[in-house]
């Protein structure tokens, strides 16, 4: 039988904890992972994935900084992360 969504995060948040790790580390994570997903998802298209995300191109540029994603990470091969300004 296939578990519901809930049971499966159960099942890895125990697993989680069983690692060691801290509530700060699988947020981390779990952040970069989502975030992940959506540029995946959007084919790195900022605006799309934030949109997808419910938050602001901005917010998302300054969580892909955060987070040190780089384009390779999503399978892309155009510029990723806040943009220099010169």
């Amino acid at each position: 039988m296939r578990k519901d969504l809930n049971g499966e995060l159960r099942d890895l948040v125990s697993e989680l904890v069983d690692r060691g790790l801290t509530l700060g580390q699988a947020r981390r994570e779990f952040e970069r992972q989502f975030i992940l997903a959506a540029l995946r998802s959007n084919s790195g298209s900022m605006s799309s994935s934030a949109k997808s995300l419910g938050i602001h191109r901005n917010t998302l540029r300054n969580k892909v900084g955060e987070l040190g994603i780089d384009s390779a990470d999503f399978g892309f091969r155009g510029k990723s992360g806040p943009r220099s300004r010169a």
